[in-house]
């Protein structure tokens, strides 16, 4: 699975206006909604929150990969938001946070969801890449970064 057939312009969001993590959370979860990827807000957000209070998915070095399942989506989903001043989301490592990948899929289906989630965490892995997300201006810039890197995985 690459992120490039999960993402398009219309669940990247270069610049999050929130400023705390329930913020983030509702922020992305509402791109999903305006872009017809889930159809239950709601019940993605506190699928999401309710995964969050279990654990921090700040998984460190700049980078949140919050996640949940829900019974009302059927498809794996996802959205990329950038914070560039960066947010206390209560990462492992204690830093801020910058890039945010939310991931939300169906109950009874595992396997995309955890592939996702090694794919992200295998992509930013690299300093360079993360560096240059962050600095994206545009969410074309981020598909184009994200699927050169891809080609190289």
């Amino acid at each position: 699975m690459n992120l490039t057939e999960l993402l398009d312009e219309k669940v990247i969001l270069v610049d999050l206006q929130a400023t705390d993590k329930r913020g983030v959370i509702e922020e992305l979860t509402a791109a999903l909604t305006a872009a017809g990827r889930i159809p239950d807000r709601e019940g993605v957000l506190q699928a999401v929150l309710e995964r969050e209070k279990i654990m921090s998915t700040g998984i460190g070095k700049g980078v949140a990969i919050p996640h949940g399942k829900c019974n009302t989506v059927k498809d794996l989903a996802g959205v990329l938001g950038i914070k560039k001043e960066g947010i206390d989301f209560h990462a492992l490592d204690e830093q801020p946070v910058y890039l945010f990948f939310l991931l939300v899929s169906p109950t009874d289906v595992s396997g995309p969801h955890i592939r996702a989630l090694a794919h992200i965490s295998r992509l930013l892995r690299h300093d360079n890449l993360r560096k240059k997300l962050i600095e994206a201006r545009s969410p074309q810039d981020l598909l184009s970064l994200i699927a050169q890197e891809e080609q190289t995985l």
